[in-house]
């Protein structure tokens, strides 16, 4: 250790922080007091944008996402932004047209957006070439994604492949994205460095902490050559989310990998957030080390959310079930990563099977579409007894999954054209119509505004959202697909139906 690297900082506190934490409810005006300080760190980069923020924005907090973008963009003068972007799933659970990707990639950029990290949910990189290609072509950072997971067909070697076809399609630098906190710090070290010796790009590291081991996999990490950590102000670090900045900041001190970020300052946007932190009680299963997520391999967020489904069935007594239940499930589909929209279609089916007590008596629309191929490729192979019930000798699709959908601006164009008062609306309701209309009525006062509780009386959760619930019958099949409640129960498209 005698040559000095400079290791950057990406902090999260912004987008991922908070929606590993805080169910994604952090309001603007609970940002914006301390951007002036957070803007004179020196960060990498801050990740402000993207994930679940665009969905709660509009549906949860009242708030045009794009409006937002546009107020941090105004106070972050001096430092990139950063945003999480799902391939061809743009910021939704399902595939869009190219003309709605690129539009809405154009807009990003306009509004502020310099960095652009962009995965797949089962690393199919024809569903992540197109937003390398647009980022490339709005003059953004492109960063193509590995999104790590453990299988019987996940290892290095593999990774590296992807490292090498992503750096192809023309990423500027590579994530390893660590959804689920499984990336133990041996396997970090040998990861980093072979995607620096034989890729040759940028690496950056997004780990959770769900396991425990992020941050002595970052350390590892830092001694192969990582060029750049993701982590989370104090207050909002740790649990589900990723290291806290202040800690590894400090770590580093003195070290030939020294950040040179200011601890004072980064000690005011702890407090900062601590203070508002006081508005949200924090579910105590996001906030320690969960060893399930090395026993099952489930990221923690997915965890919580399987809780949530199962006691909206009142079956919490049948968590254990659901949890060895997905590892079979994931099997049968062919190991895909359990990140977003593959982590909902896998835990939704566990539920299923675990409810019903029989295996694929019933299936979501996600399911079927995903064994038709309109999701991407598997990284493994399909369990052929499954295919066969559900599809039933239907032909699966062979190329990109989105060559098969049609353009779709225009059309959306004449639908909402009433209620568009700026561009960015348009890419709102074609990417979440049924939540995007209500806010564009609740806007223009069609609707009642939300009720927003911003008191810290009581530890009550800030914006808490109630599901809808029924009492015709104890078992709700309509409430089959609520893997995450609060971001997809009120979509159309996620409907559950008999297999026969």
């Amino acid at each position: 250790m005698t040559e000095h690297r400079k290791v950057g900082i990406t902090d999260t506190s912004l987008r991922d922080a908070h929606q590993s934490l805080l169910a994604t409810r952090m309001r603007l005006v609970e940002m914006l007091p301390i951007i002036e300080v957070m803007d004179q760190i020196g960060y990498h980069s801050l990740e402000v944008w993207g994930g679940a923020t665009f969905d709660a924005c509009m549906r949860f907090l009242d708030e045009d996402p794009w409006d937002r973008l546009r107020q941090l963009r105004k106070g972050l003068k001096n430092t990139r932004l950063q945003m999480l972007l799902r391939g061809q799933n743009i910021v939704g659970y399902r595939h869009y047209p190219d003309d709605v990707l690129q539009e809405f990639i154009k807009k990003a950029v306009a509004n502020g957006i310099d960095i652009i990290r962009i995965f797949d949910a089962l690393n199919d990189l024809r569903n992540m070439e197109k937003a390398i290609q647009y980022t490339r072509q709005e003059g953004a950072h492109a960063q193509g994604t590995i999104s790590y997971t453990i299988s019987p067909f996940h290892d290095n070697d593999y990774f590296v492949r992807i490292g090498h076809s992503l750096k192809e399609l023309g990423s500027h630098s590579i994530c390893i994205k660590d959804m689920a906190g499984l990336l133990a710090p041996y396997e970090a070290y040998d990861l980093v460095k072979r995607l620096k010796d034989e890729v040759g790009l940028p690496v950056q590291l997004h780990c959770h902490y769900t396991s425990g081991m992020a941050s002595m996999a970052y350390l590892k990490a830092i001694e192969a050559g990582v060029d750049v950590i993701d982590t989370a102000n104090a207050a909002l670090a740790m649990g589900a989310s990723q290291p806290a900045t202040d800690s590894l900041v400090a770590a580093l001190k003195g070290t030939p990998y020294e950040t040179e970020l200011d601890l004072q300052l980064l000690s005011k946007v702890s407090e900062h957030f601590k203070e508002i932190s006081c508005g949200y009680q924090v579910p105590r299963e996001v906030m320690g080390v969960d060893t399930n997520v090395l026993s099952y391999q489930i990221p923690g967020g997915m965890i919580s959310n399987l809780t949530s489904q199962l006691a909206e069935q009142n079956a919490t007594h049948l968590l254990r079930q659901v949890l060895e239940e997905v590892p079979r499930v994931r099997a049968d589909l062919g190991f895909p990563p359990l990140v977003t929209p593959s982590s909902q279609i896998v835990g939704t089916q566990a539920v299923v099977n675990v409810l019903t007590g029989e295996r694929y008596a019933m299936v979501s629309t996600e399911i079927k579409n995903y064994l038709r191929g309109l999701y991407g490729r598997p990284p493994g192979e399909v369990n052929s007894d499954l295919l066969q019930k559900v599809l039933k000798g239907e032909k699966t699709i062979a190329g990109r999954p989105a060559d098969q959908l049609k353009p779709q601006l225009e059309a959306a164009r004449k639908e909402i054209a009433d209620y568009l008062e700026q561009e960015e609306d348009l890419l709102s309701y074609i990417i979440f119509p049924n939540v995007a209309v209500d806010f564009f009525k609740r806007r223009r006062g069609e609707l009642p505004p939300l009720e927003l509780n911003s008191s810290c009386e009581a530890g009550r959760v800030v914006n808490t959202v109630q599901p809808k619930r029924t009492t015709d019958s104890d078992f709700q099949t309509d409430l089959f697909y609520l893997v995450d409640q609060s971001l997809v129960y009120e979509e159309d498209d996620l409907l559950a139906y008999p297999v026969l």
